[in-house]
């Protein structure tokens, strides 16, 4: 695929990303089948359901699941998500056995597809899918720092 059929993708997850409950980091995430169609979408719902595990990410690949007619194995498919999947998020799309992952904007703090880890590429790993990011990252990001914008304190040291 290329690069503008990437960023249609990554458009849908922004989408997704507006279903995020409030108070929830608005991500989003969606899982296309082989031929484009897609399975499943999710935003982020960790507050609002009080599940740890509730990202974008699992929320979709759990969806995709039950839908795909392969079970819990996703091949074929990709998983595009509006910010760089973390740890527990990366490895569950790799035990999904989703062919690529395309994500929005880099997060250097948590993020396990290139930033701070890269688990998908881990070469001792039976899996590995293929990785684009930055697509659409200004775009990813923005919708991000708006969210967070308005929730930290103005006052310095606090």
């Amino acid at each position: 695929m290329g690069l503008r059929d990437d960023e249609k993708l990554i458009r849908v997850a922004l989408d997704a990303a507006t279903a995020a409950p409030a108070g929830d980091v608005p991500v989003g995430a969606v899982v296309f089948a082989a031929d484009g169609t897609e399975l499943a979408r999710a935003a982020n719902s960790r507050e609002a359901t009080g599940d740890p595990t509730a990202h974008a990410e699992i929320l979709a690949l759990r969806a995709a699941a039950r839908v795909h007619g392969d079970g819990w194995r996703l091949e074929g498919a990709t998983l595009a998500v509006t910010l760089e999947p973390c740890t527990m998020c990366a490895g569950a799309a790799v035990l999904a056995r989703v062919e690529r992952i395309v994500f929005g904007a880099w997060e250097p703090k948590t993020g396990a597809a290139g930033s701070l880890w890269d688990v998908v590429r881990d070469r001792r790993l039976t899996h590995r899918p293929q990785v684009r990011g930055g697509v659409l990252e200004n775009e990813c990001a923005t919708v991000l720092e708006e969210f967070f914008h308005g929730r930290r304190d103005p006052r310095p040291g606090l």
